[in-house]
């Protein structure tokens, strides 16, 4: 896990974990608290529960990952004509405003929230189930999202270094990547005084 201050492009903090938890999370940032960081925003992906951590620090949802959930559920090319509108609506989130993205959402949503509410009768449960199952788990991701997707137009506009999605962590990782492959046969002890080495570069 990596803590790093996006307008500085510069890692603050890291630790070894098998994977993410708040907790973690959690003692990271306080870490840096302690040590004087003041932290205008919090950007990380959707993990659950992550932007509640700290009620006094504003959080955004990075836009990158919210694009990539929404593809996860309706893929690249969406055979619904309802999975191609939300699609087109995704490729606005970058370049668009919160009044904008919740109408068009809003409006999506009245479009097809019959179609969303379909059922499909499973003979062999005896069951009924949501036929677009999918496109409605796309649609709540959404919506869960909302109150957090545009925290970042809370800042004046020439505030600089806040951002809206965590595309430098990702780009430094991908650096971090290209270093290692060099040294692909080394045992994970190897690696990690490499990676210790490397990661305040």
């Amino acid at each position: 896990m990596v803590f790093r201050a996006s307008n500085l492009r510069e890692n603050l903090l890291w630790y070894e974990v098998p994977h993410e938890t708040n907790k973690k999370y959690s003692e990271g940032i306080q870490e840096l608290i302690k040590k004087g960081w003041k932290i205008k925003m919090l950007i990380a992906d959707g993990k659950p529960g992550l932007g509640k951590l700290f009620p006094s620090i504003p959080f955004q949802h990075c836009h990158f990952h919210m694009f990539q959930i929404v593809t996860r559920y309706i893929s690249k090319n969406p055979k619904l004509q309802a999975g191609k509108e939300l699609r087109t609506i995704m490729f606005r989130l970058k370049e668009t405003d919160e009044v904008s993205f919740n109408y068009w959402i809003s409006q999506w949503h009245i479009r097809w929230k019959d179609f969303l509410n379909q059922r499909t009768f499973n003979p062999l449960t005896g069951k009924n189930s949501f036929t677009h199952i999918r496109l409605r788990q796309a649609y709540r991701a959404i919506k869960r999202a909302l109150p957090v997707l545009f925290t970042f137009q809370q800042f004046p506009i020439q505030d600089s270094g806040i951002d809206t999605c965590t595309n430098s962590l990702d780009g430094y990782f991908s650096h971090l990547k290209s270093k290692l492959s060099i040294h692909r046969g080394a045992s994970k002890k190897t690696q990690l005084k490499i990676i210790s080495q490397l990661i305040f570069l």
